[in-house]
């Protein structure tokens, strides 16, 4: 936490002026009633100093105590000094010496209080000297330094409590800008996790809409038959399009209100679901074949995870290499690395220019990344393309056997 600024005192109102003002300005009349006393029992006129100037010093120095917190230490000298000939100035002086002691600064404060202290007894002593009594010299100089403590003292009191009230204030207000970015950030995920479960469901199905609505427009020669063929193909993968994404979106307000409701979760894709998705890709016209050689049961995060990995590839291969043949490999056993291999010729012929979001292997690769593994794609040496994720495979433990 940083330190508290040299002035951590709050701004005050026309209230709280006036009060303080009108306190300096009482305790000077009273230091100035005390005095006029003193003087008139040892007998001697008044000096018209004393009747005009001093009174008059003592109210220039109240109307500069309201520069006392733009200018602490100018202020509280020059209306230090100026209460040694003048005893009205006293209240002022006073003032301006708490309000130095509220910032804490030790040696300006203490130099200050020395000062008041010796102009005090050079008033007392050589301006406005008092009535021989029955007490001690000393005595006057120990009064004047207690009075001159109680001071400092409340000056003290009063910079502490500001000091943790700013403390205070300044950890509410970081506690909010904190609580302010952890919301920004995790509604910053949530995007990019719905924009991520969106890209690999609707990816892969909407590149083979867009696949056979282009096919559609540009083969005249298609018998009825292939047509119609054609058409129910699009109407089916637009159907689970649309299942699909109520499934991403019913896990998206799952995982949010996952404490107001008991509602499971869809079940989510796993690597049994592969021989599925190939057999999609043969029907939409690609040439795709897999080997899988796993015989356990992958973790449900890496599996899914492989599956989008396999999806994407799929996806990527019928956007960009129409025509070309895909091999899609996965390998790998408990305690060792799971591999996922995806790979594509290079295009036999010209595709449609479908859109690409440039996200997709963007977010594959923090999905592997997230489950502690890697990712690496591009062209290969023979104008294909190669999509590689190795994922860790946790070893089966003797309970798991």
């Amino acid at each position: 936490m940083p330190s508290a600024p040299l002035s951590s005192a709050p701004p005050l109102r026309p209230w709280s002026h006036a009060w303080r003002l009108a306190l300096a300005a009482a305790i000077g009349a009273l230091a100035w009633s005390t005095a006029r006393g003193e003087l008139a029992a040892i007998g001697d006129a008044l000096p018209r100093w004393f009747l005009v100037g001093d009174p008059l010093i003592g109210v220039i120095c109240v109307a500069l105590t309201l520069w006392r917190r733009k200018y602490p230490v100018t202020i509280a000298a020059v209306v230090t000094l100026a209460s040694t000939v003048s005893v009205t100035s006293n209240g002022a002086a006073a003032l301006v010496l708490c309000s130095l002691a509220t910032r804490r600064r030790y040696p300006e404060t203490i130099a200050m209080a020395i000062v008041s202290v010796a102009t005090g007894l050079l008033t007392e002593n050589l301006i406005y000297p008092k009535q021989p009594g029955p007490q001690p010299n000393w005595s006057d100089v120990v009064i004047l330094t207690a009075i001159v403590a109680a001071i400092v003292a409340i000056g003290f009191a009063v910079g502490a409590r500001r000091d943790l009230v700013w403390s205070l204030r300044w950890r509410a207000e970081t506690a909010e800008r904190e609580q302010h970015a952890r919301a920004a950030e995790a509604r910053l995920l949530e995007r990019h996790r719905i924009a991520r479960e969106m890209h690999d469901v609707l990816a892969h199905r909407i590149s083979v809409v867009a696949m056979h609505a282009g096919a559609l427009g540009f083969r005249t020669d298609l018998t009825r038959e292939q047509t119609a063929a054609t058409a129910k193909t699009i109407a089916e993968n637009a159907h689970l399009a649309l299942q699909e994404l109520r499934e991403v979106l019913g896990v998206l307000r799952a995982s949010d209100d996952a404490a107001l409701t008991d509602t499971p979760e869809p079940p989510q894709p796993t690597l049994t679901d592969l021989a599925r998705l190939v057999d999609e890709a043969r029907s939409a016209g690609m040439d795709v074949s897999i080997s899988n050689t796993t015989t356990a049961d992958l973790p449900a995060t890496s599996a899914r995870t492989a599956y989008r990995i396999a999806q994407e590839g799929l996806t990527n291969a019928r956007k960009h290499s129409p025509g070309a043949t895909v091999l899609v490999r996965i390998d790998g056993g408990p305690g060792q690395d799971l591999i996922v291999d995806v790979g594509n010729s290079a295009p036999r012929r010209p595709g449609l220019a479908m859109p690409s979001s440039g996200y997709g292997l963007l977010g594959l690769t923090e999905r592997a990344e997230l489950v502690g593994g890697t990712l690496d794609y591009g062209p290969d040496a023979d104008g294909g393309f190669r999509l590689r994720a190795v994922l860790p495979w946790p070893a089966l433990t003797t309970s798991d056997r």
